[in-house]
């Protein structure tokens, strides 16, 4: 799991990048929560979902949003997030360089990082699938998913006390109805935001199922 640093919009970016043998392994990036409330690329939800991508065979790569670790720059997570967005995008420009023969790109966020995942599916069209883990959408407006160009899976726990399971739902119900795509939404029974005890193997299940469907069917 080489350290690596990389280019961003306002400074350097701390990461971590784990690569595949073969030329035309497909890419995920992975997102971390909100980083005025301890959100790091070191989270457990996103080091799991690292690791889960990783022994599925993707060319992975987890890195610190501005302002968080040894990533430079000032934090507009609790304005706008476009800072953290512009990293992102940074983020995945570097990961394709490293992979030009990839024909597969996903993008995998946790919390405040699936608000900006999704905003970067939005802007990047190379991106054909996303994982949105307890994306919070009482908290953000993810009404600019119109249409959501790609499709995806959508996981939240039960008993989540951050990002509030019925508007998940809604938020899933919306993007079911459009055309074009499909979009799971699983619950995991129990779990909190964190998936705290068994809800962090459940999501792990969850997440190797649908994405070694996707790329199966592809």
């Amino acid at each position: 799991m080489p350290d690596l640093t990389i280019s961003g919009p306002e400074g350097r970016l701390e990461g971590r990048y784990h690569s595949q043998s073969n030329f035309d392994a497909p890419v995920a990036l992975i997102l971390h929560p909100h980083p005025a409330y301890g959100g790091t690329m070191n989270n457990k939800v996103v080091y799991r979902l690292y690791f889960t991508f990783y022994r599925l065979g993707f060319a992975v790569m987890r890195f610190n949003f501005r302002g968080v670790g040894r990533s430079q720059g000032r934090s507009e997570a609790l304005e706008d997030g476009v800072g953290e967005l512009s990293d992102a995008a940074a983020a995945l420009d570097y990961l394709q360089t490293r992979n030009p023969n990839s024909k597969q790109c996903w993008v995998a966020g946790f919390s405040f990082g699936a608000w900006i995942g999704m905003q970067l599916l939005m802007r990047r069209p190379e991106i054909n699938g996303f994982v949105a883990v307890a994306p919070p959408a009482d908290k953000f407006d993810f009404s600019f998913l119109s249409p959501c160009p790609s499709s995806g899976i959508i996981i939240n726990g039960t008993a989540d006390e951050v990002a509030n399971p019925e508007h998940i739902l809604q938020l899933a119900e919306r993007l079911q109805n459009q055309e074009g795509i499909e979009v799971e939404h699983r619950t995991i029974k129990g779990a909190d935001h964190f998936f705290k005890g068994d809800g962090m193997d459940a999501l792990s299940r969850e997440v190797v199922r649908y994405v070694a469907r996707q790329r199966a069917s592809h």
